[in-house]
């Protein structure tokens, strides 16, 4: 999961080579409301995406990556909202390819959630036990 958060990060420091770049600086500036300048939105998501997939693979700073994990992924699924005339079809309950693009999504959400809650629990004390080493080690 972390591997795959690094390797869509990195492709995106590259310009025309992410197939997501296009749709997720539009979403982007417009859930920023035009504040980030269109060309600063795309380095900034190569750089957080990144961030967060060594996050995932190393286990450094795991409940930050996690939050910033979770918080990417409302702005990634707020993209079906904001850009609604590109993710559903017309009238319909039935997304386009980009819509199924994002919404593919809830599948790292998931895989995030069950590696947040063993965290989670690895935190909590254990009478009797030694506390586990943390996740990721």
């Amino acid at each position: 999961m972390g591997l795959v958060f690094l390797w869509f990060g990195v492709l995106k420091l590259f310009p025309a080579v992410s197939p997501a770049e296009e749709v997720a600086v539009r979403a982007s500036a417009k859930l920023t409301f035009g504040l980030l300048p269109l060309d600063a939105i795309l380095p900034l998501l190569a750089v957080l995406e990144t961030a967060i997939g060594i996050g995932l693979v190393t286990g450094f700073l795991l409940r930050l990556t996690l939050t910033v994990f979770f918080a990417h992924m409302v702005g990634v699924f707020s993209a079906l909202f904001v850009l609604h005339e590109e993710m559903w079809k017309t009238g319909t309950p039935i997304p386009t390819m980009l819509g199924q693009y994002i919404i593919k999504n809830v599948v790292l959400v998931a895989a995030c959630l069950v590696v947040a809650a063993d965290a989670w629990l690895r935190a909590l004390p254990h009478p009797g036990n030694p506390p586990l080493p943390p996740a990721g080690r």
